[in-house]
């Protein structure tokens, strides 16, 4: 079974919307930090976009500050990645992570940690 079932994503113009949702499977640790990375076409490196800790506090990469948010949904063990006022370079493959022992950074990353979970990766595609 999978750990984390990400959905949302799709294909939008600028200065649209998305949500993004990332689901923690019930036998995973809801209480560990999750974060969002993202991977542009060519690029080697996934870099972060924003995160979450057990608390509720968040934080967000420079590029993304102002418009992309996350909230919880502890019912469902689901956190959402709204995105707005979406970019031409927004574009990328998004992957939610959970981070088991790691902190948050104010950089819109889990740090540290011990062990990680990926999801599969879902495409936001922002076209001006």
């Amino acid at each position: 079974q999978e750990r984390l079932m990400e959905s949302g994503g799709g294909s939008v113009h600028t200065g649209e919307s998305l949500r993004l949702s990332c689901t923690i499977s019930e036998d995973s640790d809801t209480s560990a930090c999750m974060q969002w990375l993202r991977q542009t076409p060519g690029s080697l490196k996934r870099d972060p976009v924003a995160a979450i800790d057990s608390d509720g506090t968040t934080a967000g990469a420079d590029s993304v500050k102002g418009r992309f948010t996350i909230s919880e949904d502890k019912a469902k063990n689901t956190r959402h990645l709204y995105m707005n006022n979406l970019k031409p370079e927004d574009t990328a493959m998004y992957y939610c992570a959970i981070m088991h022992g790691a902190e948050l950074s104010r950089g819109g990353y889990c740090r540290g940690g011990t062990t990680g979970y990926f999801a599969k990766g879902i495409q936001v595609t922002v076209s001006s």
